[in-house]
Order: C-alpha cells, then structure tokens, then sequence
C-alpha cells in the first residue's frame, strides 16, 4: 500500500487529548475496533504514522491503514506491513476480491452518501450496504460518514 495521504488533520476520529496522537493510542484504538495489533510496530512523526510488522489479508492491511488515517491529528499513513501466511490460512476469496480487482478508496466529501457513492462507483445506490461491510468496524452506521474520511471501497 506505501504512503497514503489522508488530506485533513482537524477531522476524524478524537483518540488523543493532544495535537498528535501517540503510538500506543493509536494501537489502543485499532484494536477497539477489532482488528489485529500484535506484532505490529506503529510510529509517530509529527502527522505521519508509520505502521510496520504482518498481517494475515489484505483486507487486513487496507483497515488498519484507513483506521490509522481516519484520526485526528494524522495526514498520512505509511503502511509498510506484510501480508503473510499460506494459502490455506487464508480466507477464501469472494468472486468480487479475486486477483486483478483492488480495492479503491474514496475520501468522502461534503454532501456525499454512501447510496451516492454506491452510485457513482457500482452504478448502483443500492449496493451501498457492500461499502458499509467493507468498512466495518470503524463505521458503526451508514448514515454516518464525514467529509475528509477515508473509505474502503471494494471491487464490484
């Protein structure tokens, strides 16, 4: 994934009572929203985060980077985590993630809806469900999105 800019340090998620937030907050938070932080190593320079170690998706990978960015005081993830583990730890593969389709992201604006980018993206409003999914846990309701957020958005 490398370098990922996330264009806003005002907005996102408040897990720090200062400008920047340290690595073990940071950590903290990943793993409140239910994804893996063993082993992993996260640095903090200025607005930068700097995640290194494994995990076992790619999937995986894309959260904890958009989990990271999504929070005040951070305008860029370095992501330089492994994915790792053989084929058969795994998960198998919906048709929708196979090899040659990658996930695209898509940095929320004012006005926008999870139906309209559902629209835009699937030219379907009715698969915004799919981009909620895809977004759990740090999305706990689809109405609820913000302008400077970052959101997974996965293959049709």
């Amino acid at each position: 994934m490398g370098l990922f800019d996330f264009f806003r340090r005002e907005f996102g998620e408040k897990v720090s009572d200062t400008d920047t937030p340290t690595p073990d907050e940071l950590k903290t938070h990943v793993s409140q929203l239910g994804l893996p932080t063993n082993g992993l190593d996260i640095q903090v320079a200025d607005d930068t985060v700097t995640v290194r170690g494994n995990v076992t998706s790619q999937e995986e990978k894309e959260k904890i980077a958009v989990a990271l960015g999504n929070v005040k005081g951070v305008s860029r993830v370095d992501d330089q985590t492994n994915v790792v583990g053989s084929a058969q730890d795994q998960p198998t593969m919906p048709p929708s993630s196979q090899p040659g389709q990658q996930t695209q992201f898509h940095t929320v604006e004012k006005g926008d809806t999870l139906s309209a980018i559902a629209k835009q993206v699937y030219g379907d409003a009715s698969a915004y469900n799919r981009i909620f999914e895809a977004n759990k846990p740090m999305l706990k309701d689809p109405n609820k999105i913000y302008p400077g957020q970052v959101l997974r958005i996965p293959p049709r």
